[in-house]
């Protein structure tokens, strides 16, 4: 606390004398001085408290909104959810070397048009090619600390290394960009052995990170 507050706070003011204050003109000023201080000091430290919380309040919204903003796939992919072969392995792991990824995976299954996040891994989108076989694969992730946040440094000419239960196969990354979460299409099925990685981007996560690899023959 400040000289001058505890002197406000250890002083009390009778009427008579505040009377005799207000007549000096120089006490008068030095009086208000004080009180206009003290009220910008209590109004910074409401202004900075209330600023915190709303702070608080924004950064759990992003979370409840990136947790709750599902991947919304190309209804291609629904009919090939039936077509794929049981025998196929999906991918249990992917590893980016570069950027020091490495992670497990889980089949994300389809619940209403939208693929399924995980919070403790990256997906694989059901429906999507599995690998070693032609299509889109396509793997995805929230942009967090220990899943795809690294995904952001990514460059042209890298290696991604998928993982199946017995195998292992070597991805090059071809093609990066940002889009609109509507613009599906760049999940869209292919002809050619496609891999095809997935994440939150810009402002507020308003935007998705897509970058596309080749099968490394």
């Amino acid at each position: 606390m400040s000289t001058s507050l505890r002197k406000v706070k250890n002083r009390s003011y009778h009427p008579a004398t505040l009377k005799r204050i207000l007549k000096d003109e120089g006490k008068k000023a030095r009086l208000i001085l004080l009180v206009a201080g003290i009220f910008l000091v209590f109004s910074s430290f409401m202004l900075k408290n209330q600023t915190g919380k709303n702070g608080e309040a924004e950064s759990k919204n992003n979370t409840v909104n990136i947790s709750n903003n599902p991947i919304t796939i190309d209804k291609a992919f629904l009919n090939q959810v039936s077509k794929k072969a049981k025998e196929k392995e999906p991918p249990v792991k992917i590893t980016i070397p570069a950027l020091s990824i490495d992670l497990p995976v889980k089949e994300a299954k389809i619940i209403n048009g939208y693929w399924e996040l995980f919070d403790d891994a990256a997906g694989w989108g059901e429906g999507s090619a599995h690998p070693d076989e032609a299509g889109n694969q396509v793997i995805f992730a929230h942009a967090r600390e220990g899943l795809f946040l690294p995904l952001k440094k990514i460059k042209k000419g890298q290696k991604v290394v998928i993982y199946t239960k017995d195998k292992w196969y070597e991805y090059n990354v071809e093609e990066i960009k940002e889009v609109l979460p509507n613009q599906v299409e760049v999940i869209a099925p292919t002809t050619d052995e496609t891999l095809t990685l997935y994440t939150c981007s810009g402002f507020s996560d308003s935007k998705r990170l897509i970058v596309v690899a080749k099968r490394i023959s």
